[in-house]
């Protein structure tokens, strides 16, 4: 058997590099070979399935405080993470963050260095943000949008969220009070006024538009193409390549729920093996209720137990694939090799 394996993260617990390793010890233990592709939607994790960091700036963190960002610089190709810069996790999370305030300054930061370093093509990922500022601090932070003309601006996204709505949908993920979203509501309407009055552009109802508190909205505004984040990262690895000749694909993330399937890696990956007439299994740390006892997903908790699925992920997800590949069966509806043709 040959596997492709092409995971998420599964957040806190294990990195996409670790699971996509263990799906190919997990085959490899039978015999079989797998293709290690950790894959990405725009969220945290994408500049590590891109290549990884090798250069570091110190930038103007999501609360003002310096911070040290990470990014990519790879001859004329940038890869940004903006939640390396402005990042919730950098705020202290929703507890600590200050969501009338927090600013995505840095990330601009990043973007204008990356362009004055020589990059023509720069990918912004713009997952996990504590900002709801519609990119204006990073709009500023980048100076002259003259700067950018003939630059590609590629902004993966993890969302389809317009630009008006990121206050009332990711708002109290960062911890905005009900009185405080509405106040970000409003400022986005008028900022969103004020970039169509400055660039030409109507970023109010544009899909994507609303990731990241808007900073998507706000490259548009000045050239930016919005564009989906896992189709972007498919495309950079080649992913329809990788599955020429599978028997399987595995994907997952840490928790599998309706959303998974929009516009994430499990959906994009389960899109690109239907369309390549190639079987999938899902293996998630927690799979909700209302996906639970589907034939081609896995609970790791369900399996093996809430402790061994938090502390030891990998080896679990090794076993589940060891199973599968060695045709012992894992509930996974099926062939005499344990996986749904």
């Amino acid at each position: 058997m040959r596997i492709v394996a092409a995971p998420d993260k599964f957040r806190g617990t294990a990195t996409a590099v670790e699971i996509a390793d263990a799906v190919v010890r997990g085959v490899c233990s039978t015999g079989g070979t797998g293709t290690a592709l950790p894959m990405a939607d725009g969220g945290e994790g994408t500049l590590e399935v891109l290549g990884g960091a090798n250069r570091r700036s110190t930038v103007t963190g999501p609360l003002g405080d310096p911070v040290v960002a990470e990014w990519r610089l790879d001859g004329r190709s940038a890869v940004i993470e903006m939640a390396q810069a402005s990042g919730l996790v950098l705020a202290g999370g929703a507890e600590g963050n200050e969501p009338l305030d927090a600013t995505t300054t840095g990330t601009g930061e990043l973007i204008r260095e990356a362009v004055e370093s020589g990059a023509r093509r720069v990918i912004v990922a713009v997952g996990g943000s504590a900002t709801t500022d519609g990119g204006l601090g990073a709009l500023r932070a980048m100076g002259s949008s003259a700067r950018y003309r003939g630059i590609e601006l590629l902004v993966a996204c993890d969302v389809r969220t317009p630009f008006t709505g990121a206050a009332e949908v990711f708002g109290p993920q960062k911890g905005a009070s009900p009185s405080q979203i509405e106040m970000l509501r409003r400022r986005l309407v008028r900022l969103a006024q004020r970039y169509e009055d400055d660039f030409g552009i109507d970023v109010a109802d544009l899909d994507r538009a609303g990731a990241a508190g808007g900073l998507a909205g706000g490259l548009a505004a000045i050239g930016g193409e919005l564009v989906d984040g896992i189709d972007l990262v498919a495309e950079e690895l080649a992913l329809d390549e990788a599955l020429e000749g599978a028997d399987l694909v595995v994907t997952g993330e840490g928790m599998l729920d309706a959303t998974s399937y929009q516009g994430k890696v499990v959906g994009g990956v389960s899109a690109y093996a239907a369309a390549a007439g190639l079987p999938v299994l899902v293996v998630a740390g927690q799979v909700t209720t209302d996906l639970a006892g589907h034939p081609d997903v896995v609970s790791l908790v369900e399996r093996f137990g809430e402790e061994r699925a938090r502390t030891d992920p990998a080896g679990c997800v090794e076993a589940v694939v060891a199973e599968v590949a060695g045709g012992a069966g894992t509930g996974v509806a099926g062939t005499d090799r344990g996986v749904r043709r």
